[in-house]
């Protein structure tokens, strides 16, 4: 399935790595790509977790800054926690951007199941 051309004329694995590195390219093809289920399904996956990350990323951010009203010490101590966040985003991407090239519907917790069900309708 996942050598299957896409609406771009690429590989399917090429395709759906391309849209977890380049985040707007997955949006454009939830749209395009109409056949390709397994470059639909990693799509999603890319979009809903960029939405996730921002989402976390936002709350530690606005978590941060009331910390730093607080306390100093304690801010720079949350900002660890907002580093090895990101750095686990990170990681997160670089997996699901191999897994995609070694053809591998690699589902994440929550966000996986969501995007396969969007991906199949």
């Amino acid at each position: 399935m996942e050598n299957e051309k896409s609406a771009l004329g690429l590989d399917g694995n090429i395709t759906a790595l391309i849209g977890y590195i380049i985040w707007i390219v997955a949006l454009v093809l939830i749209f395009i790509e109409k056949d390709n289920k397994f470059v639909r399904f990693h799509a999603f996956q890319s979009v809903f977790f960029g939405l996730a990350m921002m989402v976390v990323i936002v709350v530690l951010s606005i978590f941060t800054g009331i910390l730093s009203a607080v306390s100093g010490t304690l801010a720079g101590l949350f900002s660890l926690v907002f580093l090895l966040v990101w750095l686990g985003a990170i990681v997160g991407l670089i997996y699901l951007c191999i897994k995609a090239f070694q053809g591998q519907m690699a589902k994440l917790p929550i966000i996986g199941n969501i995007a396969e069900n969007m991906a199949n309708k």
